[in-house]
């Protein structure tokens, strides 16, 4: 029998102790230490199509990684790309949709695919909710988000609008779709972006308080402007040179 155990508060891992031929798999790259007693190996979901389904549509890796226990008591740990949240979801033969890069590791006999959108305008602007990936089966799902998790129950006919990168799983129950922004103005100069994702119950739903491409669009343009500061001082220094050196 495998149990597990979520570790950290704003950095999270998940360890995993498992029994004689337990099985766990895992996002490539995903892994933070294994005992002596696991062999590791990676396959291509699904084949060479699978792989490469996940590889260009989902923004995954084209391989997924088996870990196997040759002996009692052999853990196994992993961990999220950035500081966030890992949420452990028990299936029990039902479906989950998530983000497309939320997958973290699993055990049991859970089916990983990709799932589009149900309506032509969330695929054309849902942004990083445009891609969703279908977990199907029975066993522990872990998840990765960025942030803080906030889980919701949406009531039937309970509707919500969310950021698209702020989603990250919900249960297929749940109807979602894409809306505009308010209008041209709100939509240009809200900051918010051009378009929500519209979330009607019922179902459960998980939102994270810090999607990835938020912290990476945070970090580049603070890159930006201390470079474009750089090359200021900089070529006002070479100015102040070149006068000198001009007889000014």
């Amino acid at each position: 029998m495998i149990t597990h155990e979520i570790i950290g508060d704003d950095m999270q891992a998940v360890v995993l102790t498992l029994g004689v031929n337990d099985v766990v798999r895992a996002e490539a790259g995903a892994l933070m230490y294994m005992t002596e007693s696991v062999d590791m190996e990676s396959k291509m979901e699904g084949g060479l199509l699978g792989g490469l389904k996940r590889k260009l549509l989902a923004g995954e890796s084209l391989f997924i990684t088996y870990f196997r226990a040759t002996g009692n008591g052999a853990r196994v740990a992993f961990a999220g790309p950035y500081p966030g949240k890992i949420i452990h979801l028990p299936l029990k033969g039902q479906q989950m949709l998530c983000q497309r890069d939320a997958f973290l590791c699993a055990t049991g006999n859970i089916d990983l695919s990709i799932a589009f959108t149900k309506r032509l305008g969330a695929g054309f602007f849902g942004g990083e909710g445009f891609i969703l990936q279908k977990m199907e089966g029975t066993g522990d799902l872990f998840i990765h988000s960025g942030g803080t998790i906030v889980p919701l129950e949406l009531q039937a006919g309970e509707r919500m609008r969310v950021d698209t990168g702020c989603l990250v799983a919900l249960e297929p129950g749940v109807d979602y779709d894409i809306e505009r922004v308010g209008g041209i103005k709100t939509s240009l100069f809200g900051g918010e972006g051009l378009f929500f994702a519209s979330l009607t119950g019922p179902g459960r739903i998980w939102l994270q308080t810090l999607p990835f491409s938020r912290l990476a669009e945070r970090i580049h343009q603070a890159y930006r402007s201390d470079r474009d500061e750089v090359t200021r001082d900089f070529g006002g220094t070479l100015g102040k040179i070149g006068d000198l050196i001009g007889g000014e």
